[in-house]
């Protein structure tokens, strides 16, 4: 793995790297990297890894970091296997009983097929034994098919196979691939003659056109799917299975038996105690579910089955994305290395996820809704997470680390404070309450006279959303961030954030960790007094590191008294900028703004035709001055957008016109500029 980058380490990035790497060399179980907000962390751990040159995992504790994490070992490493692993759903509401009510509720989920690409990719990277750097959320302890299982649902062809067409075809049926000769989808194939097209799960961007001659494969070619071009061709290729919890017919019918079995003693425990109510039921759902499976090789809810088809027993530890990690360094004999990111956030996040979803699984096994094997069908508990995987090397990342990382190092932290730009902590000012509102708008327009941006942290949601449109109804370009959005759209509004097509963003703590936003000069906390979670002396000093990255970082904190967490961040962010100034002075060194280019979409097809418009210029000058080039274009797609949108409303489509409309107020937002 090579790291490209036209940044040499600087400031405490050198000595970071040194002893991390000399930490690894010597086989240190626990390391922790306490790197202030902007002093370059991640390029610290990208510069680590090119050293070791170890397969990584990086686990981050919301989808919002990870897609950022994910953007920037992809630009560290253009060349190599950057993968990213997270939740599939856009929307998940999990299967329960409220005996209480004698409500049951149905699971409803909606897949995001973009992101179910996305981990196919990672699961078939590491598995094939290539070097590989994950970006994983907390969907990184929860069941994943058997490593070795998965592997054996690999399908190998070359030129000059003798395979009948019919065989080959029930090979990818075999692997969840669905015949379709219309809709051309990942996971899907269409034959026609001798052609044979196959859509791989894990992609969207091209397609592997298998040519036969006769019973004989001929060509194995792979397709840009947009255009139509010959992209490589191939002696050999491995089909990867369309779906990650693709099984084989052989381990359907093992796991079968020991299904039946299991309804066979849960139905006579529930009628010999009476329950039978819960037997009736059971035995319905259950025996409804075999015969899917006996017929098709699926049915929903199967991942209640995982044990079975894992062949794990009662209780065991079950197989994650973890366990691929570890798999593929076990191919070149290298132990892997785990990266915690924010770890004083992710650490108790990976510690609560297993008690919440067993009480609500206890409820379904115990009123006769899923068979005890369902509670294996969960996540890691956090003593399998510590003591389960000898094999990991873990580094800790964060500007605030917790007693647990401390503890495991017995204190020993590498320290990362002086940031490579010169760049000093940012200033810190707190007012009163009263009249904050006017004095968020006074100082939203000195920020855009200066051309930089704002961050307004609330505790509520309600309250970012009611702040964002009052400022909006003053004509301010501003939006709010919050959890119920989805993933690509969190990450287009940060985007348009930089671009300069938002001047304003109100959130709450997704953007408290690790958003890496230098336009960003001014924060703005509302309800600093207010003692909580959100508002504690860590939490503080992590939202003042979001204007660590601009030399003009200023943080104001409202609120009517000072509290023991408000003044722990203020001093301990007057020591670091004591170091800091210490180290500029010494070194001659003037601090200056992070100039960073801004990353495609995390989902290119998410893009839209302002990205086109405003071409790369923005990118590659970091300024809104070339805007004035595209007024003539910009007009002209205003003119367009405003005809889609007329013609939406008359065919009644109000969500498609909403979205035209919205589009035509940023199109406008640029002639402004």
């Amino acid at each position: 793995m090579k790291l490209i980058s036209k940044y040499k380490p600087k400031g405490d990035q050198p000595q970071a790297i040194q002893n991390l790497t000399n930490g690894l060399n010597k086989n240190k179980k626990h390391q922790i990297l306490l790197g202030a907000t902007g002093t370059g962390k991640t390029f610290t751990i990208a510069n680590v890894i090119e050293k070791t040159q170890k397969t990584t995992i990086v686990l981050s504790h919301n989808k919002t970091l990870a897609g950022q994490l994910y953007s920037e070992f992809k630009t560290f490493f253009p060349n190599d296997r950057v993968e990213y692993f997270i939740s599939n759903f856009d929307y998940y509401r999990p299967e329960a009983y409220v005996p209480s009510s004698d409500t049951y509720i149905d699971k409803t989920s909606k897949t995001n097929w973009d992101i179910e690409a996305m981990r196919m990719s990672t699961c078939n990277s590491l598995i094939s034994g290539k070097k590989t750097i994950v970006v994983a959320s907390v969907a990184s302890i929860y069941g994943q098919l058997n490593p070795t299982e998965y592997e054996k649902n690999f399908l190998e062809i070359y030129v000059g196979q003798k395979i009948l067409r019919k065989d080959l075809l029930l090979s990818l049926v075999k692997r969840s691939y669905v015949r379709n000769n219309i809709d051309s989808k990942p996971g899907t194939f269409r034959a026609r003659g001798d052609v044979i097209e196959i859509n791989p799960g894990y992609t969207n961007e091209h397609i592997i056109r298998v040519e036969q001659f006769g019973n004989e494969i001929e060509n194995i070619k792979k397709i840009d799917k947009f255009t139509g071009e010959i992209k490589k061709t191939f002696k050999k290729y491995t089909i990867y299975p369309a779906s990650s919890y693709s099984t084989r017919p052989e381990t359907i019918k093992k796991a079968l038996v020991e299904i039946k079995i299991d309804l066979k003693n849960r139905i006579k425990y529930f009628k010999n105690n009476n329950k039978l109510l819960e037997a009736q039921r059971l035995e319905q759902r259950v025996l409804s579910d075999i015969d899917s499976l006996s017929e098709y090789g699926t049915t929903t809810g199967i991942e209640n089955y995982s044990r079975y088809f894992n062949q794990k027993k009662s209780g065991e530890k079950p197989y994650t994305i973890l366990d691929y990690v570890v798999a593929n360094s076990q191919k070149r004999n290298e132990k892997p290395l785990m990266i915690i990111d924010e770890s004083h956030m992710m650490i108790p996040q990976l510690n609560g996820m297993y008690n919440g979803h067993k009480s609500r699984v206890e409820q379904l096994v115990k009123y006769g809704f899923r068979l005890p094997s369902a509670l294996d069908n969960r996540p890691l508990q956090f003593y399998e997470f510590e003591n389960e995987f000898p094999q990991f090397n873990k580094i800790y990342v964060s500007a605030t680390p917790a007693n647990y990382e401390l503890n495991l190092t017995n204190g020993e932290i590498i320290s990362q404070v002086v940031r490579p730009t010169g760049l000093l902590d940012p200033t810190i000012e707190v007012c009163s309450t009263k009249f904050q509102i006017e004095d968020i708008y006074d100082r939203i327009q000195k920020q855009k006279q200066k051309k930089e941006r704002t961050l307004i942290l609330t505790i509520t949601k309600r309250m970012a959303e009611e702040l964002s449109l009052y400022l909006q109804e003053r004509n301010e370009k501003v939006s709010y961030i919050h959890s119920e959005l989805k993933t690509f759209q969190r990450d287009e509004i940060l985007r348009k954030l930089r671009l300069g097509i938002y001047d304003v963003i109100v959130g709450i703590n997704l953007l408290k960790e690790g958003i890496d936003i230098p336009e960003v000069s001014l924060i703005l906390i509302l309800d600093a007094n207010k003692e909580s979670f959100f508002r504690s002396d860590k939490s503080l000093i992590q939202i003042i590191g979001r204007a660590a990255r601009n030399v003009n970082g200023h943080v104001v904190l409202y609120g009517d008294h000072i509290t023991n967490s408000m003044q722990k961040a203020i001093d301990e962010t007057k020591r670091r900028r004591k170091i800091q100034k210490k180290f500029n002075q010494k070194n001659n060194i003037k601090p200056t703004t992070i100039i960073k280019k801004i990353s495609e979409p995390l989902n290119p097809e998410q893009g839209t035709i302002i990205d086109k418009l405003i071409n790369n210029s923005l990118n590659e000058n970091n300024s809104t001055s070339n805007f004035s080039n595209h007024k003539t274009a910009i007009k002209k797609e205003i003119e367009r957008t405003r005809g889609k949108m007329f013609k939406a409303a008359r065919e009644m489509d109000f969500e498609r016109a909403a979205q035209m409309r919205d589009l035509i107020l940023e199109l406008e937002s640029l002639i402004t500029k």
